[in-house]
């Protein structure tokens, strides 16, 4: 009997029990590429609407080359839906927009950043190069989608994963090819090319924590000794959470990047929580988290500096020595003019930042854009967390669970420390916000992430071959039918 569009159910509205975590059997499966394009439409709008509502704030006109970048950031962003409708149609239909969204705001601003440059007679182009790097991180998107049909094949990589991304953690250390930038040693040089190595190995881990904990998660969730009311873990299972807290400690010490640091070992607690369902493993965790925060405040000289400035900045505003307080301080200052719905692009000064460009971007959006536009970037990266832990509930294997949720965590812990730290909720860190900021390494890498978690998506919502049929409705919306 095939479902109604009425009712959604194959048996006359009842229920079908669901079978290992699979979508509901007898519900009806829309493919929702079409609300996919519409949202596509709006981002486009929001991203090109921006671009040349910076150059009539800032110069009075719209920017001559208006056409041939609205046209090359419309290809992209089509090419990519097109893609995703040949090779992952049941895909998450909202993902996309969300990225396309944050990607062409981010352009936008960055532009209004070189205008400003400009006009304080410092020549950059960030807004092309951004563009660039955009294209590039496309390419891979379609890459991974065209590429990786099974998101399960990875999980055969685990130790290869693995062991490539402690690899790239540590070529910033390695002589020749690291680079020490702004009291960070998290970037290398081949020849012309800069690159931030950190940025790819997150995603190796992801999947590296994915596979080791589907292996052995039964023996991780095993209790120990009872404290109070919480199962600790056993002794002898306690090597993969000391190994990922050394790891941490390396790239904190060695590297300097606080940033990656909490992002690192939050990140692999996250998973380990998720995959036990034991609280033990967040005691645990955030005693050794803790425990290497005090140590690390009490022993290394920029750690200690960081927090001083996050507590006491107008002592160390314009000092004539290190530490300074500029940036936070200045992007306080911003936001504070910026008020609750901005001055408008032109009516500030961003560059009064240092690397507004970057590190600083949300920074740039509130002074000009204000706290209205700031709760917009948070609601957009808010939901794509929550679409990618939905994508984690309906996932059929464990492996695509754990997946999904490290993808989704790595977003929220990202966002929270790079705002938290520009806002001056927790100390200042150094990490890129997802999409908005410049930075090819990064934006590169969070166009594979989607990409994953669409094939991840597209393998949990599409119904099995041979019960499925095909209907398309009046509004040119394709149905897929389950039959029972």
């Amino acid at each position: 009997m095939a479902a109604g569009r009425t009712t959604g159910l194959a048996t006359g509205g009842r229920a079908n029990t669901p079978a290992s975590g699979s979508p509901l059997l007898g519900f009806v499966h829309r493919r929702r590429r079409g609300a996919e394009l519409f949202l596509l439409v709006l981002s486009l709008v929001i991203g090109v609407g921006g671009y040349a509502a910076v150059g009539l704030g800032v110069d009075g006109t719209v920017p001559a080359d208006i056409i041939g970048y609205g046209g090359w950031l419309t290809a992209l962003i089509v090419a990519a839906h097109i893609v995703i409708r040949l090779v992952a149609p049941y895909a998450d239909p909202v993902l996309l927009p969300l990225v396309a969204t944050l990607n062409g705001l981010g352009l936008a601003v960055i532009h209004r950043l070189d205008l400003a440059y400009a006009a304080r007679g410092r020549d950059t182009d960030f807004a092309p190069t951004q563009l660039v790097w955009m294209t590039l991180g496309v390419l891979l998107f379609v890459a991974t989608l065209v590429i990786v049909r099974d998101h399960r094949v990875l999980a055969r990589f685990t130790y290869t994963l693995g062991l490539s991304a402690i690899t790239l953690l540590l070529l910033p250390m390695m002589p020749l090819i690291g680079v020490n930038r702004n009291g960070a040693r998290i970037w290398i040089n081949i020849g012309s090319l800069s690159f931030q190595p950190g940025e790819v190995a997150k995603v190796l881990l992801v999947l590296a924590f994915a596979g080791y904990l589907v292996l052995h998660r039964d023996a991780l969730a095993l209790a120990g000794r009872r404290v109070l009311v919480v199962d600790l873990p056993r002794g002898r299972d306690l090597g993969p959470i000391l190994a990922m807290w050394l790891m941490s400690l390396v790239v904190l010490v060695f590297q300097r990047d606080l940033g990656s640091s909490l992002l690192f070992f939050g990140l692999f607690l996250v998973m380990l929580y998720v995959a036990t369902e034991r609280p033990g493993w967040i005691v645990v965790g955030a005693t050794l988290f803790f425990a290497g925060a005090i140590a690390a405040w009490q022993t290394l000289g920029h750690v200690q500096s960081r927090v001083d400035i996050w507590l006491h900045p107008m002592r160390y505003y314009r000092n004539d020595v290190p530490p300074f307080s500029d940036q936070i301080v200045e992007a306080q200052f911003g936001m504070g003019w910026g008020g609750l719905l901005g001055r408008g692009f032109g009516e500030g000064d961003p560059t009064r930042v240092t690397y507004a460009e970057s590190d600083f971007i949300m920074a740039a959006i509130g002074e000009e854009l204000g706290l209205t536009a700031v709760l917009a970037v948070l609601l957009c990266y808010g939901l794509i967390v929550e679409r990618a832990l939905r994508v984690a509930l309906i996932s059929r294997d464990n492996f695509g669970k754990l997946v999904a949720v490290g993808l989704a965590s790595v977003f929220a812990l990202q966002v929270f420390v790079v705002i938290g730290g520009v806002t001056r909720l927790i100390p200042l860190t150094g990490l890129t916000t997802p999409f908005l900021s410049y930075g090819g390494s990064s934006l590169v890498a969070n166009w594979v992430i989607i990409a994953i978690l669409l094939r991840i998506s597209d393998q949990a919502r599409r119904p099995l071959p041979a019960l499925s049929t095909d209907t398309e409705d009046a509004d040119g919306e394709t149905t897929q039918v389950i039959k029972l």
